[in-house]
């Protein structure tokens, strides 16, 4: 399996004073911290090496590489820099969404008052002028993040994880840090909070602000598991998926449906079709992972303590097809790993990913038909 091997180090603090690169808090309303996050864990210092990690053997033009994110040949310049994990708001006043289209990986997953916000993993994003909108951090995304050892942008957070984002392994660029408003714009066809923008240019500067490495930690070697090219994983086993229905998340009542001709699910919110505000194309993707885990509440408020570390099942659906998965992670800040019923970890087909993060108590408010 791949792994990215960690030393552990001293635990981490309770409460941590603010300062320097991305470590301001939230200014949103947010009750005072009674207590520390319950992931009881070791700080994790994760090593990096400015040398080129060493690529597995592949036969591709010269200057090309396997992504990472997608399985797909890609640039090397491209393939082998960190990507950038973009915290998206995903309210209905805030889409669509700019940008989207080209994350490689989307995240969703719920937070207080029964909304989703999204995570986009972008590799390729030299090009984009406005990726957004954005908002705030909640500790279970940076878990997620680090799993493609992403440098994480959010514009803000909750108290809750302030101790994860002080930690000095993860990279991540604040939109309310003293050099946010150098790299975050806003625009004024939107009301504020749900006009907060970055750019190409924006993430360039914030990471030389920051002194980040866009190398990839040395034993980093990737995530998920691709087929080859010209293979196909059409799961014969596995029962009918043309239409994945998610109740469980209430308010924006996301569904997808699979277009056997494109042989790509599409993606559906509020009633219509989700698309990109840059291009008006509706987002669609390769494959579907749901991922079953444990929650409890944080506070009165309703902020989530969603357990991103503990072992649970889940969903891997592609071309067609649904099979049970089960997933585990080497090590607190390791990938996830999705097992199959035989034992072994899944292929995914290569192209783009959406991971829907499901509450263990909503599992029945998922219809797959």
């Amino acid at each position: 399996m791949k792994r990215m091997k960690k030393a552990i180090a001293m635990a981490l603090l309770a409460a941590i004073a603010l300062a320097g690169c991305g470590k301001d808090e939230e200014p949103e309303p947010i009750q005072e911290v009674q207590e520390e996050p319950s992931i009881d864990q070791d700080k994790i210092v994760i090593e990096r090496s400015d040398d080129a990690t060493e690529e597995p053997t592949d036969t591709l033009p010269e200057g090309e590489v396997r992504s990472y994110l997608t399985g797909k040949p890609v640039s090397a310049d491209v393939g082998r820099r960190r990507p950038v994990a973009v915290m998206l708001n995903n309210v209905v006043d805030a889409v669509p969404q700019s940008g989207i289209s080209r994350a490689d990986v989307v995240y969703e997953a719920p937070v207080e008052g029964d909304i989703t916000r999204l995570m986009g993993i972008f590799e390729n994003y030299n090009d984009l002028t406005k990726i957004g909108s954005l908002r705030s951090c909640r500790d279970y995304y940076i878990f997620y993040a680090l799993e493609f050892d992403a440098i994480y942008a959010h514009y803000g957070q909750a108290a809750y994880a302030v101790p994860y984002l002080e930690q000095d392994f993860v990279h991540n660029l604040s939109g309310i840090s003293s050099y946010g408003d150098s790299i975050y714009y806003r625009t004024s066809d939107r009301k504020a909070p749900h006009n907060v923008y970055i750019d190409a240019d924006g993430i360039q500067k914030g990471i030389e602000i920051c002194q980040y490495t866009q190398d990839y930690s040395a034993d980093y070697d990737g995530h998920y598991q691709f087929a080859e090219d010209g293979v196909s994983v059409d799961l014969p086993e596995g029962a009918s998926a043309n239409k994945v229905t998610l109740n469980c998340y209430s308010v924006n009542q996301p569904w997808f449906e699979y277009n056997a001709e494109t042989k790509k699910y599409n993606r559906f919110q509020y009633d219509e079709a989700q698309v990109d505000e840059m291009d008006n194309e509706q987002l669609a993707y390769d494959n579907i992972i749901l991922q079953y885990s444990q929650y409890k509440l944080y506070d009165q408020n309703g902020y989530l303590n969603i357990d991103p570390i503990t072992a649970g099942t889940g969903k891997y659906i592609t071309h067609g097809k649904a099979v049970d998965v089960r997933w585990e992670k080497d090590a607190p800040w390791g990938v996830t790993h999705y097992i199959d019923t035989n034992g072994q970890e899944i292929t995914l087909n290569q192209g783009t990913t959406w991971v829907a993060i499901i509450l263990n108590d909503r599992i029945d408010q998922v219809e797959i038909s």
